[in-house]
C-alpha cells in the first residue's frame, strides 16, 4: 500500500520538473520554513529543488525524499504558468 502511494507521488512530481514550486517544510518544534524555487529534477528516491538564498544572490539545491511528502513533513505547491 505505501509503495503504491510513493510511486504515485513520484510520478506526480516528475510531471512538474522545471516548474516553480512553493515548499512548506516542518522542521519540528513549531518551526516551519517556507521556500520558493524551481523543481530541478526527480530521481528514484529523492527530488531536488533549486532555491534562491535570502541574503545573497546565489542559489542552493535542497533534496527531499518522497516519504517527506507522504508523512507531511514537506508540503509542495505548484505554480501555474501565469503566476
Amino acid at each position: 500500500m505505501v509503495s503504491q502511494d510513493l510511486s504515485k507521488i513520484r510520478k506526480n512530481i516528475q510531471e512538474y520538473v522545471g516548474t516553480r514550486v512553493k515548499l512548506k517544510t516542518n522542521k519540528g518544534r513549531r518551526k516551519i520554513i517556507i521556500n520558493e524555487g524551481i523543481l530541478e529534477d526527480a530521481y528514484p528516491s529523492v527530488f531536488v529543488v533549486k532555491v534562491k538564498n535570502a541574503f545573497e544572490d546565489t542559489f542552493r539545491t535542497i533534496s527531499y525524499s518522497y516519504t517527506d511528502i507522504l508523512t507531511k513533513t514537506v508540503e509542495l505547491s505548484f505554480y501555474k504558468d501565469n503566476d
